[in-house]
């Protein structure tokens, strides 16, 4: 098989793949995660199910994708290096507010919530295949900056809660809670950018602004 055949089979698979989980995102809103069958997502997506059950054999599996891909980004292979913590954090910072502002996201936190008493592996799932993964590249980020010397954390298991907290508690939650709340790009980027000055102040070693020590 040419190369150029085997890149189009890739290409329809992926594009089946792409209707296939918002078609299930959509049915797992609309009719709950119990009441969605394969059978049905196959046919709101428009493939077949022999196609569907190839790339996912379960709802959970199914579900798993759902949320890793929620999760992706598209420079995640990319993480920023140790040595300037206002910088690294800048790049995690934009990279976390555009992960929240997608729709997607706010709907994978409103199946695992509708979800949590019946299906508390929905939660698991979500928890384990993407927040922590996440959290885990930003506790690895500080952490090197801590052994780099530029900044001095004692927990930075804290120090990561608190920076994902500032931009989440202010970009995500409202959003999920409460109908037609928006924040503005222009919003988002100070919250953002409150958020790394904020880190910087407490834990930095040298600040970013010049010294007021003369």
């Amino acid at each position: 098989m040419s190369r150029a055949v085997t890149t189009y089979h890739q290409r329809v698979a992926q594009e089946k793949r792409a209707l296939i989980v918002t078609a299930a995102t959509a049915l797992f809103l609309e009719l709950g995660y119990d009441r969605t069958s394969l059978a049905r997502i196959a046919e709101s997506s428009g493939v077949s199910r022999a196609t569907l059950f190839k790339q996912f054999p379960s709802k959970a599996a199914l579900f798993d994708a759902i949320v890793t891909e929620s999760w992706s980004t598209s420079d995640e292979e990319d993480p920023p290096s140790a040595g300037n913590v206002v910088d690294g954090l800048s790049t995690i910072g934009r990279r976390y507010a555009e992960l929240l502002g997608r729709a997607q996201m706010t709907d994978l936190f409103r199946i695992v919530i509708a979800e949590l008493p019946r299906f508390p592996e929905l939660a698991h799932a979500q928890f384990s295949h993407g927040k922590m993964p996440y959290f885990e590249s930003l506790r690895s980020y500080l952490q090197a900056e801590h052994e780099a010397g530029t900044v001095r954390i004692e927990d930075v298991d804290l120090a990561a809660t608190q920076f994902l907290g500032m931009i989440s508690n202010y970009l995500f939650w409202p959003t999920l809670l409460v109908p037609g709340w928006e924040v503005s790009a222009e919003r988002a980027a100070q919250v953002v950018d409150e958020a790394v000055r904020t880190i910087t102040a407490r834990y930095a070693v040298a600040g970013p602004g010049p010294s007021t020590n003369s």
